[in-house]
């Protein structure tokens, strides 16, 4: 008598895990293939953590560079998409209400978030001291706030770094809400301008909130819905008919083109980590060896 409830395999048919387990093993070699394993993923990520190091470095204790989104999640090539950078300077800091400010070096410009007078999430930054040197940048971004007070603009400190002169290449876009786009030569740039926000109990608030966690039907409907994308998902990218024809009909010379493609970016990124130590693109003999590397590669594509 046969189980009830229970899914069997018909005669001679490959078991569903097998299928599953196939499939999980060609997604992860196409995704090798293409640029996009983990070794590759890896290889981005320190790259990039090197050059917000270098980049940080450069500016002697001025700003702080911070690499986000996909690039420093190594989830995209090198061209793929634009690069996301935070720009925190470090001779100013905000801090919340009742924290005290004497430890603070006098270097540093100082201002005070009024929450009584803020809606959640959102907070006016009143200047409570200038530091030794405060910059253009902030200094042109203060205005009254109706009391003698210097009130900090975020408007304003946007568009100060927006009308800062650019160098030789770059071309600067219109503002994207905080970001501040530009093109420096072929690669597309977001740079957001952040200052330092030390708020200890707005976080200790945030980490002891209560939790409103949904019912019983909707953690298993989340269930379900995850099985389901785990099941398909290898499935749907083995279904893109022309990655899967190059694989299974051209394989060798798919895997040479993406082997080249590979090298060409991570030289590409070594060359980008070079210029942010201050090597000279015309005198350096490793940037010239890149150069040399990928005119090889690049006419084996034409």
């Amino acid at each position: 008598m046969a189980d009830q409830g229970i899914s069997r395999d018909e005669p001679g048919e490959v078991p569903k895990q097998f299928q599953n387990e196939q499939a999980s093993a060609e997604t992860s070699t196409v995704m090798n293939v293409l640029g996009y394993g983990p070794h590759i993923r890896q290889a981005r990520i320190e790259a990039y953590k090197a050059w917000a190091r270098h980049s940080t470095a450069k500016a002697r204790g001025i700003v702080t560079y911070i690499t986000t989104g996909s690039k420093a999640e190594g989830l995209t090539s090198y061209l793929e998409s634009d690069t996301d950078h935070l720009i925190v300077p470090e001779s100013v800091i905000c801090l919340e209400d009742g924290v005290d400010s004497s430890s603070v070096p006098v270097e540093k410009t100082i201002f005070r978030s009024c929450s009584r007078i803020s809606y959640s999430g959102h907070y006016r930054l009143l200047l409570e001291r200038c530091g030794t040197h405060i910059s253009d940048v902030v200094y042109n971004a203060l205005c009254d706030d109706g009391f003698g007070r210097g009130l900090l603009s975020s408007d304003l400190y946007v568009t100060q770094w927006l009308n800062l002169k650019q160098g030789e290449g770059t071309v600067q876009h219109e503002r994207a809400g905080p970001s501040t786009p530009r093109t420096i030569r072929v690669l597309d740039v977001d740079y957001v301008h952040a200052l330092h926000f030390y708020c200890p109990s707005i976080l200790t608030r945030w980490a002891a909130r209560h939790r409103y966690w949904p019912s019983p039907d909707v953690k298993r409907s989340w269930i379900a819905t995850i099985d389901e994308m785990m099941t398909e998902g290898p499935r749907m990218i083995l279904r893109l008919p022309k990655i899967r024809q190059a694989i299974i009909a051209h394989p060798e010379p798919l895997r040479w083109f993406s082997g080249r493609k590979i090298e060409n970016e991570m030289l590409e990124l070594i060359c980008m980590n070079r210029l942010a130590l201050g090597m000279d693109e015309d005198t350096d003999v490793i940037i010239q060896a890149i150069n040399s590397r990928q005119k090889e590669i690049l006419g084996r594509f034409g």
